[in-house]
């Protein structure tokens, strides 16, 4: 079980998407034109409990692990967060894949 949340990962995701990223940590603000997406990495841990949801932002992305994904995407099939949502999945080699958006 990872431990660790996929921070530089997922920064990485963004700024080859075009985003300039702002932040530290496991949340940042990622922005481009008139988009800006709130991000927040989870470790496996993390991934695998119900995630809160403010509504600050519309646009959210939840980051994790590749093999944490399906567990996250359970979590958020029972909550119905409003707002546009995004999860990806990372892997060590930058591989990444967007799972959902809603």
């Amino acid at each position: 079980m990872r431990t660790v949340p996929p921070n530089e990962e997922a920064r990485s995701v963004f700024e080859r998407l075009g985003y300039a990223v702002s932040g530290d940590g496991p949340e940042f603000v990622a922005e481009r034109k008139w988009r800006s997406v709130r991000v927040r990495t989870l470790c496996a841990e993390d991934a695998a409990r119900p995630v809160e949801f403010d509504g600050e932002y519309g646009l959210e992305c939840l980051v994790t692990w590749t093999e944490c994904v399906d567990e996250l995407d359970e979590h958020l099939a029972e909550r119905s967060p409003d707002g546009e949502l995004a999860i990806i999945g990372v892997d060590d080699d930058g591989g990444y894949e967007v799972h959902k958006a809603a």
